[in-house]
């Protein structure tokens, strides 16, 4: 009998313990277990094994919301993998003692989201004298937890709050200390009357000093989902040549809500990722929204697994529960509500879907070439077809419109793998 622990792990009554069910099923596969008699006992995959293959998602997502327009079977499908993940959240008991050091609950914005201590980003070159002046209510979140990966490269993005007035110089300094060159923001100042985040950046053309950090905003680009800005940022105790950031906004995010459908995202990141890469050896990607756990974690799982399948191809398999389970062990509560667990299904399969139309296309495309290349042209249109055209210069990171990559599954080359900030 397979049993469900206290501490969150698995079991047959004995032996190794595993995180998800799936892990056990897969290792008994390899390693089966026998009966007295001498009979191997053969496990089969349960429906709620949640480890999928990446190009066979459609199925998957159509079974969960088969389950979920059941009438009598209401709490299933989304709902019922979205409930199970909770209910493990609870058992994540790791320390979040710096959070709730007294010098420091002025820095949170929410007292109750608090970063663990364990992943926690701790300011260097700070005044030891004052107490708490390490603190920032940030988290690293590596894109894998496994140490067997050797020298295979991972992510690495920090999860943090919208910056309240009083941690605005910490959050420049955490930014230069990490050599960070990319900012990803998913929400706007105010939402709904409320102060979502405090403004960190200064006006167009204009300089502002944040402790010993000075930023100048050199331009700001709009886009049809999302502002652009680029910011330079320097130390004023320090002659150091400055640094371009990349200050990202998304805005068609609803509060309270995810977007109508997943390809604005997907464009999105794409953009993102392409000005991480276009700086060797960048820091982490930040990644805030106004706690820093909701769209902040559904922004940075999608991302990881869009580079799994990146990386690995469409035919790897893929975990989403596990992957927010892993997640969640770098920073609580990450991908707050079953609407946000929906959507990253819903992001993941519009992705597989638009590499796959694309690799279809290209393939027929080679087709073409192959049966062009067979035509034998009279000489002067041979020399016609050889005619040189005039290249168009590559343009980076501002695309004309950015989600039109998605709406017409007609997208460029993704293959490369976004690890820039790898290995920390």
């Amino acid at each position: 009998m397979i049993r469900f622990q206290p501490d969150g792990k698995y079991d047959v009554g004995g032996g190794e313990r595993f995180d998800t069910l799936t892990d056990l099923l897969e290792h008994y596969k390899k390693n089966p277990m026998v009966e007295k008699s001498g009979a191997v006992v053969h496990l089969k995959h349960p429906f709620n094994a949640t480890r999928i293959n990446a190009a066979n998602i459609e199925s998957r997502v159509k079974e969960l919301n088969k389950m979920a327009d059941n009438t009598e079977k209401a709490k299933q499908g989304f709902w019922e993998e979205f409930e199970m993940l909770q209910q493990q959240e609870c058992k994540l008991l790791y320390p979040r003692k710096e959070g709730q050091r007294p010098e420091n609950k002025s820095k949170n914005r929410y007292k109750n989201i608090l970063p663990f201590d364990t992943t926690r980003v701790s300011l260097r070159d700070t005044d030891d004298s004052i107490p708490g002046s390490d603190y920032i209510n940030a988290n690293y979140i590596k894109s894998t937890l496994d140490e067997t990966r050797g020298n295979q490269p991972y992510k690495v993005y920090i999860a943090t709050q919208g910056c309240l007035q009083n941690t605005v110089c910490d959050f420049w300094s955490m930014v230069y200390q990490e050599n960070t060159h990319v900012i990803v923001m998913t929400t706007k100042e105010m939402e709904r009357s409320r102060k979502k985040c405090f403004r960190y950046w200064p006006e167009e053309n204009c300089s502002k000093d944040y402790g010993c950090i000075r930023v100048l905003s050199l331009a700001l680009h709009q886009e049809k989902d999302y502002f652009l800005r680029e910011l330079q940022m320097s130390r004023t105790d320090s002659e150091e040549p400055p640094r371009h950031i990349w200050h990202y906004q998304y805005l068609s995010w609803p509060d309270h809500g995810v977007p109508n459908e997943p390809g604005g995202v997907l464009s999105f990141l794409e953009e993102i990722n392409a000005a991480q890469q276009s700086i060797p050896g960048s820091g982490p990607i930040v990644v805030h929204c106004s706690a820093g756990i909701g769209r902040t974690g559904t922004i940075i799982v999608i991302d990881i697994l869009v580079d799994i399948i990146n990386r690995q191809g469409l035919d790897c398999d893929i975990d989403i529960p596990k992957t927010i389970q892993m997640v969640r062990q770098q920073r609580s509560g990450m991908v707050q509500t079953e609407a946000q667990y929906k959507f990253i299904y819903m992001a993941v399969q519009k992705y597989i879907e638009t590499r796959k139309k694309y690799l279809e296309d290209e393939q027929r495309g080679r087709r073409k070439e192959r049966e062009y290349s067979n035509i034998h042209y009279p000489l002067g249109e041979k020399l016609k077809a050889k005619a040189p055209s005039a290249a168009a210069p590559s343009q980076p990171r501002v695309s004309d419109d950015s989600t039109c990559v998605y709406e017409n599954l007609n997208i460029r080359s993704t293959h490369k793998s976004s690890t820039s900030n790898a290995g920390r």
